[in-house]
């Protein structure tokens, strides 16, 4: 029966309206219908217009029908089942269905037929509808032929097919739901009068403008629904729909994977542009929390509107963009941000590519950068070569449905003739993607030759189409098969027979199917294992694509990377940077994506002020500071026996250090030490060879020697401070040097109490004179020297020097040294030894101007102004000091402190003995004293 022509004409004109609207309709619009007949009747009726219904056959379709192949149903084969591919705002439902058709016949055969002539008009949604979508109602039908070439799986039942459209808006989905559901079979809305089909089950791509709407009208009657598209964040509320299971992996699982895949590269300044919907607000709430934890900033957010008009008017050059749009290509052209997030869907980045379009052919300045795109937006997919941007998107990186190869798809669509397709709008795919005319079915290209249908989809480029099964394909394919493994299950359930009215699968409840749904675990045809989760979510990953756009705007698209949940901890994430093709402006190298350039090893970060956490300023580490690590949060130190090097990105190992006999140093020291101890031993030598003579008498032989013997030890005693510090040293050092400089000081005491003494009996009557002699001065010296030695004694008994290791003196040395235990201690051994020097001071002081030929007081006053002298300026300067040069201040204070007591006490002496014996008289001695007097 030929159809209505003004009918016909304003239905297209109806289509055509909404397609301006929304021009891709047929992306995602699947709808799947599966039936069971009833083969015992005979009669055949007509079917809805616009449907074809097909029964089973051996062959794919669109390839040659062999009536020899065609399998006799048999006896025992009680229903068979069909399958109807509904272009309904993205569903596919799946019925029960009674049909009356010959038990022995094919119902297309058989079946009286009106043909209608389908012209397609400019701007309905067959025009401009992206020939690679296809592919999704191929993987569909695909996956039926496969089930029905299976024995083992839903045996004695056929799945069969109807197509049919419907309109891409809120409206069109609710009808087309309610039309699915009750008036398609001519019954009223909520009555089922019509037994033949009955609605079990719907497969489909919700997106966000109908996932509400669908979902909420079908399960009024629990019916399942499998979604292998949508992300609508609803769904995933099991109290509100409980029937809905996705075909498509958690989307929180791919915010997991874009925070690593940031991490990955180091990008951590990006852009963001999402769509005005609730897939938006859940990323922005998710991820960007996770993002900043990551320490990941974002340079801009950008909420992108769906635009209602897509391209009309686009050409027009008055046609202004609006300010929502100006906005974002505002701050598209003046961010410095190498990689931008991109998450919506087809309509809202309409937008977005009306602004590239406009950057890379109009104003010439392509948008080069690293585009991050979410698997919600095929960015390949468009109705026109003309608004691709190549340059744009040319390694782009984007997640995808993981897929996987699935055997024997190939095969078939290289077998693919649309000469044998009943499918209307094949023929139009066919004409789209291989730009030629199917006169035979009013469909026209200008300027186009006559499609022959043996065109191969092979050469077709991978934008147009590909033939290997994409990710959305493959969830359909699975979708398919877990309907079918559930059916199966269902019918393969003893327990479920009385249920089914012993066959009458018209009682079949759609509620009845979700225990089995919910359960089904089962391998497809690429070796994977397909099962939901306790959130009725597929439990797969994703597909890192890399996506490489040669000038003639060919794509070829690489999988360089794959989020996985099921593999072990730290391969569920992987990515192969160098398979990765990156934009034409980097390159190939790795984009860097930073607010600021990074800190380099050997500085550390330093949030600006009032600026995100990315920006910041590198200052230099403090000294004995490092970092090793590109954009250091803080500087660390080394450790202790290892120091930074120059740089301050490395710790080198600390040089041991202490004053030997090697070092320049030391060998002064040593050569200072031997001088004076050889000076000493000649002065002493020479006094022994002249101790008879009166200068030598006049001085006190025994205090004399005992001096210049105390004079030499001290010398000697500073080879206890050279060389590397041992145990023995260390205890020897301080108590040994403060006992001899303590006898070297008695003496001198003793000498100038002896002194004065002596000048005070010459006085008549004075009580001094039993005072004088040799029992007094020794008296003093032992007194004075045990008392020192007490006092290093008790040091020794509490805390005894030892030796360490000092490293934190000098950056880069190990200071081996002696610890003198007690602070205390060592402050009090200098303390009597000064008391006792300024005790001789004072005493020599005021009887330096008694009468003699040689008054000692004098030279002793002198000696102990240079020995008090040098002690005080030896503490700041042992303070003030580390290491080695430490130990040569002491070692340089007993020098001279014991040289100046040689130099000002024996000196003079020694000058008259050598020099000048002349003097060294009796008379001599005698004319000095009573000139004198």
């Amino acid at each position: 029966m030929q159809p209505n022509k003004p009918a016909l004409e304003a239905k297209m004109e109806k289509i055509s309206t909404a397609t301006m609207y929304f021009p891709l309709v047929f992306k995602k619009a699947r709808t799947t219908v599966i039936v069971l007949p009833n083969t015992e009747e005979t009669e055949t009726e007509e079917m809805m217009p616009k449907t074809v219904c097909r029964r089973r056959q051996e062959t794919f379709p669109g390839q040659p029908m062999n009536r020899k192949e065609l399998r006799k149903p048999s006896k025992r084969e009680e229903s068979r089942v069909q399958v109807m591919l509904q272009l309904l705002a993205l569903t596919m439902g799946v019925s029960w269905c009674r049909m009356k058709v010959p038990t022995t016949t094919m119902v297309i055969a058989k079946k009286k037929r009106t043909k209608e002539v389908r012209m397609i008009p400019k701007g309905s949604p067959y025009d401009n509808t992206v020939p690679n979508n296809y592919h999704q109602v191929l993987a569909f039908l695909f996956a039926i032929y496969e089930i029905n070439k299976k024995t083992q799986l839903l045996p004695n039942h056929t799945l069969e097919y109807l197509i049919s459209q419907n309109a891409y808006n809120k409206m069109g989905t609710s009808y087309a739901t309610m039309d699915l559901l009750f008036t398609r079979h001519g019954s009223s809305l909520n009555y089922i009068c019509n037994k033949k089909c009955k609605l079990v089950t719907v497969i489909g791509g919700l997106t966000s403008h109908n996932s509400k709407l669908m979902p909420h009208i079908l399960n009024i009657y629990k019916m399942p629904q499998l979604s292998y598209d949508s992300f609508d964040p609803a769904l995933g509320d099991k109290t509100q729909f409980p029937s809905v299971y996705r075909m498509i992996p958690s989307e929180s699982l791919q915010y997991v994977g874009i925070a690593q895949l940031l991490q990955h590269f180091g990008w951590m300044w990006i852009g963001l542009i999402v769509s005005d919907d609730d897939s938006a607000e859940m990323l922005l709430r998710t991820l960007i929390p996770w993002l900043l934890q990551s320490h990941i900033c974002i340079a801009f957010k950008e909420i992108i509107p769906s635009l209602k008009d897509h391209w009309e008017g686009y050409w027009g050059e008055t046609k202004k963009i609006n300010h929502n749009l100006e906005r974002i290509h505002s701050v598209l052209s003046l961010t410095t941000t190498n990689v931008i997030l991109v998450h919506g869907d087809l309509r809202a980045m309409e937008g977005l590519r009306k602004v590239l379009v406009i950057q890379e052919f109009d104003e010439k300045k392509p948008i080069e950068k690293v585009w991050i795109i979410t698997a919600q937006w095929d960015f390949a997919s468009v109705m026109l070569s003309d608004v691709f941007t190549p340059k744009s998107f040319n390694g782009t990186l984007s997640f995808a449905f993981h897929t996987n190869d699935v055997a024997g798809y190939e095969d078939i669509l290289e077998t693919l003739n649309p000469n044998q397709f009943k499918f209307y709008f094949f023929h139009n795919f066919w004409s789209s993607a291989f730009l030629c005319s199917f006169p035979a079915y009013h469909i026209y290209k200008p300027q186009a030759k006559n499609c022959t249908g043996e065109e191969k989809l092979r050469s077709l480029p991978e934008s147009v189409f590909e033939m290997e099964m994409p990710g959305q394909s493959y969830s359909i394919y699975n979708a398919v098969y877990a309907v079918a493994h559930a059916l199966h299950a269902m019918l393969s359930s003893n327990s479920k027979q009385k249920a089914i009215g012993g066959g009458n699968f018209l009682k079949v409840q759609p509620w009845q199917l979700h225990s089995f749904l919910k359960h089904i675990r089962f391998n497809n045809s690429a070796g994977e294992e397909i099962f939901f989760d306790e959130n009725g979510e597929l439990a797969a990953g994703y597909d890192v694509i890399n996506s490489i756009i040669f000038p003639n705007q060919s794509i070829h698209r690489v999988r360089v990377g794959r989020i996985n949940p099921q593999a072990t901890a730290g391969q569920d994430f992987i990515v192969n940077a160098s398979a990765i093709v990156w934009n034409q402006k980097f390159r190939q190298t790795v984009p860097q994506s930073s607010c600021v350039e990074r800190c380099h090893p050997g500085h550390s970060k330093i949030v600006r002020q009032g600026q995100q956490i990315c920006c910041y300023d590198c200052p230099h580490c403090s000294e004995g500071m490092i970092s090793s690590q590109m954009d250091a949060k803080y500087c660390s130190k080394c450790p202790e026996d290892q120091h930074p090097n120059k740089n301050q990105d490395w710790c080198i190992p600390k040089y041991i250090t202490y004053l030997t006999y090697g070092d320049p140093l030391g060998i002064i020291l040593s050569f200072s030490v031997l001088f004076f101890t050889l000076i000493t031993t000649v002065v002493m030598w020479s006094f022994i060879q002249h101790k008879n003579t009166p200068i030598i008498k006049a001085n006190n032989w025994n205090i004399t020697c005992t001096l210049l013997i105390s004079l030499l030890l001290c010398f000697l005693c500073s080879f206890l401070f050279i060389g590397r510090s041992e145990k023995v040293t260390c205890l020897l050092r301080q108590t040994v040097f403060g006992i001899i400089f303590s006898l070297a000081v008695s003496c001198v005491l003793a000498k100038t109490i002896t002194v004065v003494l002596a000048f005070m009996a010459t006085k008549p009557g004075n009580r001094m004179r039993k005072w004088v002699g040799k029992r007094l001065a020794m008296s003093v010296i032992i007194l004075c020297t045990l008392l020192q030695t007490g006092i290093c004694a008790v040091w020794l008994a509490t805390s005894p020097p030892f030796p360490e290791f000092d490293m934190h003196s000098q950056t880069d040395q190990i200071i081996v040294q002696c610890n003198e235990g007690s602070t205390l201690m060592f402050y009090t051994v200098l303390g009597y030894m000064g008391l006792l020097a300024i005790i001789s001071f004072t005493m020599a002081f005021f009887a330096r101007r008694l009468p003699d030929s040689f008054n000692e007081a004098k030279l002793i006053t002198f000696s102990m102004l240079i020995f008090c002298s040098v002690w005080l300026s030896f503490v700041p300067t042992y303070l003030s000091t580390k290491g080695k040069y430490m130990v040569a201040v002491e070692i340089f204070s007993i020098l001279a402190s014991s040289g100046g007591l040689l130099a000002c006490i024996f000196l003079p002496k020694f000058y008259i003995i050598v020099l000048r014996p002349e003097l060294n008289t009796r008379d001599q001695l005698v004319r000095k004293k009573d000139h004198g007097v």
